[in-house]
């Protein structure tokens, strides 16, 4: 990331905006009638919370083939129309709670896509994979006492 370190704040989003532009089908682009994610990127560390929840909504391969086919996208908040613009999502949950049971992987994905942290109750249990997941996403997991 060094090469970008010398742009602005706003340099560095018209660089995003030019990236999502090219990734993104032209009619995710274009189309305010499909599902989408508003993004807010302002500095690096919204950059990797952005990176992250896009891999996390590429492990299911529903909402992977549904981005592919131009049917889930993402809008940058903010922008005016014409640049990444299609519809908005519901707020996200601050956490996503387990009272019981085992908590899995796809338990860990779903958060990370949510952009949530994991709240576990006294009859959760994480499996070790799920355990692994949340360390390559990023997802903040509380064991209540």
């Amino acid at each position: 990331m060094s090469g970008l370190s010398g742009l602005s704040a706003e340099e560095l989003r018209a660089a995003v905006r030019a990236v999502l532009r090219e990734v993104l089908p032209a009619d995710v682009v274009a189309d305010p009638g499909t599902r989408s994610h508003d993004v807010t990127i302002a500095s690096d560390a919204d950059l990797t919370a952005f990176v992250r929840r896009v891999a996390a909504l590429c492990e299911d391969d529903r909402v992977r083939a549904a981005m592919q086919a131009g049917e889930h996208g993402f809008r940058l908040a903010g922008t005016s129309p014409g640049l990444v613009t299609v519809a908005a999502q519901p707020p996200r949950p601050a956490e996503l709670r387990v009272e019981r049971g085992a908590v899995t992987e796809r338990t860990v994905i779903k958060a990370a896509a949510e952009g949530a942290r994991l709240v576990l109750g006294r009859g959760a249990v994480l499996t070790p994979l799920a355990r692994d997941k949340a360390r390559s996403l990023g997802v903040e997991i509380e064991k209540e006492r």
